[in-house]
């Protein structure tokens, strides 16, 4: 399945915006991409070092600036919600009730956290919009959050230089507004992505490296999209694996100098660790386990990567879903159900669920000339054991896109 073209997406936007009486017609279209992590899935909250791409499946916002602060937005994806009004200046504290279920806390959120980091707000937005990206696993909040932030700032004459206080502010969104407590994968891998480029992140260093892909065999990253949809890390088992973390790394700092579950790298302590701890917090010693040997992983995949070795990239991606399965205990039945067909088909390198977990998208990659063939699979299973799902699941062949770009003259 293609892409939707752009110039579609605009098309359709600005007929909703003329319908519903936002005037968007003389504006641009801020477009932000998904992303699909490589190695660590939950790792940034743990301190790991992190690789994804950008990938496309978008959010697509067309917007002209207004000459008030007052913010009028339309979200096709939620057309109940109506036309979200409000003004900049005067947004509800965070966490309020009567916004919880709303995606217009998106916004809102936007506007608080902007405010509270010191920027004057002038000009507000008359924006239309659309998403493909799954309702889970793929970073559709990030990718919101990043695009009505940057077109906030652009449209008040702000320019932010550091791109990781642009990833701080979005992340404050959903963590100090909203109260999902996510990490910074998701902002990073789609703030920084550059088309065609693999993302490398070291935490310690907080910088950003672009890895290219090596010569090797024809393949594609794939999102195995269940139809499923998350209503937020904040009522997920994310919320409770994070927590869980947070305490193995409480009884680890007395005794193994431990401040993230990434400190945990050599053999020896971890070994230490589950003598001591094991039998008396088994759940959260399988949490580091996970952590452990994916971060061990990460360095050969990374190899690989550069080194256009697929398979063992594929390989590696594979056992990271069944750490992620098993250890973690982070993914959901209809998930696996995606990641079983994949296993099944020939040229399927590896498969793993994406993302937050519990519902959404697992991911697969896949050698080029058998995308299709895993499609047929999902078709032939997955709506039989999961009919209520047989209208909303999807197979998508993506491609390394820029993360965030702005297209213009197509209004």
């Amino acid at each position: 399945m293609q892409n939707v073209p752009d110039k579609n997406i605009a098309e359709k936007l600005l007929a909703a915006a003329e319908q519903a009486g936002v005037p968007v017609g003389s504006g641009k279209i801020r477009r932000s991409s998904s992303r699909f992590c490589l190695g660590v899935e939950h790792g940034d909250y743990n301190g790991t070092e992190l690789f994804g791409v950008g990938t496309d499946r978008f959010i697509w916002m067309a917007y002209t600036p207004s000459s008030s602060p007052q913010l009028r937005l339309l979200s096709l994806n939620y057309p109940e919600a109506g036309v979200v009004e409000f003004d900049l200046k005067e947004t509800p504290p965070p966490r309020s009730p009567e916004f919880a279920d709303s995606w217009a806390r998106f916004p809102l959120g936007v506007a608080h956290i902007l405010r509270r980091e010191g920027f004057e707000l002038e000009r507000g937005l008359n924006a239309v919009l659309f998403g493909n990206i799954p309702g889970g696993g793929m970073s559709r909040s990030a990718s919101l959050t990043l695009n009505l932030m940057l077109s906030l700032l652009e449209v008040n004459g702000i320019e932010v230089e550091d791109r990781f206080r642009i990833v701080d502010m979005a992340q404050a969104v959903e963590t100090d507004y909203i109260g999902s407590p996510c990490g910074q994968l998701d902002q990073i891998m789609i703030l920084f992505a550059e088309e065609g480029l693999g993302t490398y992140y070291r935490p310690q260093s907080r910088s950003v490296e672009y890895v290219p892909l090596g010569e090797g065999p024809d393949f594609r990253l794939v999102s195995l999209d269940t139809g499923t949809k998350r209503p937020g890390l904040e009522k997920s088992t994310y919320k409770v694996r994070r927590a869980e973390c947070d305490d193995l790394v409480e009884l680890l700092q007395h005794g193994y100098g431990v401040n993230a579950l990434a400190d945990v790298r050599d053999s020896e302590t971890y070994v230490r660790i589950l003598r001591e701890f094991g039998n008396k917090h088994p759940d959260l010693c399988a949490r580091l386990r996970y952590i452990f040997f994916a971060q061990q992983r990460f360095y050969e995949m990374l190899g690989a990567w550069k080194a256009g070795d697929v398979a063992t990239v594929g390989r590696i991606f594979r056992e990271d879903g069944i750490g992620l399965r098993d250890d973690y205990r982070i993914s959901g039945p209809e998930l696996e159900a995606m990641c079983d067909i994949a296993r099944m088909v020939p040229g399927v390198y590896g498969e793993r669920m994406l993302g937050g977990g519990d519902k959404g998208a697992s991911g697969a990659i896949v050698a080029a000339e058998e995308v299709k063939a895993l499609a047929r699979a999902v078709d032939s299973i997955f709506p039989n054991k999961y009919p209520d799902l047989s209208d909303k699941y999807a197979v998508h062949a993506l491609q390394l896109v820029q993360g965030i770009r702005v297209l213009e003259n197509l209004l």
